[in-house]
């Protein structure tokens, strides 16, 4: 069986209150995109001790095998059901530690199609259960629609909301965003406006009412991610934002501008359709 986990960015996304778990409660809007990754899984009928081979390729995962959350969502699920033997297959194409959740979709898609691989017809609802225990954004991708997210990002609202018409420029540089060091520089607050009268304005409106509230500490340490973003304005967007605590930036436009590719040369550039679901 062969998938492409998608990415998703958050259309604002606003640091609430911090809780006693050390934990934040956050609000934001969670809207899947179309890059992806490439996973593939494949049962194994041979004589071998492993339950599971990994193989992974393009962007280079690193570290230690066992802690890639495809891999984790394997041996999470193995405790609901039996799973055959299999081969899995990752070809990672959606950037690290860019605020685009590459990770929690890999496992997600993982989890669904071990799902079917096993007929143990497990529920949506409970496969959202069981990706909950490998990260809190793992559930959106069980069913991949657009929501209106709180709690710590695990809490998902239903949204009728839909970006079909427009076109997404999204720019991830060459640095690092430390998601603890950004929470730590956030002063959080309830806002105003809930993003969820927010995204019913015209999206020409959203420049300055839709705020990412990591952006504020993130530019000032790294003032190239607000340039990226400025110059995504520049060349035409009608609304631009950092996706989740970075550094990752993404531009929503009428068309798909011309040049991106040059103007962010030293960057990986990735532009499409915008689309509700996938």
């Amino acid at each position: 069986m062969l998938c492409f986990p998608n990415a998703k960015i958050n259309l604002g996304l606003n640091i609430v209150r911090k809780r006693d778990d050390g934990y934040h409660d956050i609000e934001t809007i969670f809207y899947p995109i179309g890059l992806c990754d490439a996973l593939e899984i494949v049962p194994f009928y041979g004589d071998r001790t492993e339950s599971l081979l990994f193989t992974p390729s393009g962007i280079d995962v690193g570290g230690d095998i066992d802690k890639n959350l495809a891999v984790k969502a394997y041996h999470l699920l193995s405790q609901y059901c039996h799973l055959p033997k299999v081969d899995m297959f990752l070809h990672k194409h959606i950037p690290f530690g860019a605020g685009l959740g590459g990770g929690s979709s890999d496992a997600a898609f993982a989890l669904k199609m071990l799902n079917e691989l096993s007929d143990a017809r497990l529920s949506e609802k409970q496969l959202e259960d069981i990706a909950s225990k490998l990260g809190a954004d793992c559930p959106f991708f069980i069913q991949n629609k657009p929501v209106f997210a709180s709690g710590i990002g695990n809490v998902f609202e239903p949204i009728d909301f839909c970006l079909q018409d427009y076109y997404l420029v999204l720019i991830k540089p060459d640095i690092f965003v430390s998601t603890p060091e950004a929470y730590a520089r956030v002063k959080p607050s309830v806002p105003d406006v809930s993003l969820k009268d927010i995204i019913q304005m015209p999206i020409k409106e959203w420049k300055d009412k839709m705020l990412n509230n990591f952006e504020l500490s993130v530019f000032s340490k790294f003032p190239a991610i607000n340039e990226i973003k400025n110059n995504l304005y520049n060349v035409g967007a009608v609304y631009a934002s950092m996706s989740g605590s970075g550094s990752s930036v993404f531009g929503i436009f009428d068309s798909l501008p011309e040049g991106v590719e040059e103007l962010f040369s030293n960057c990986f550039v990735w532009k499409g359709q915008l689309k509700s679901n996938f």
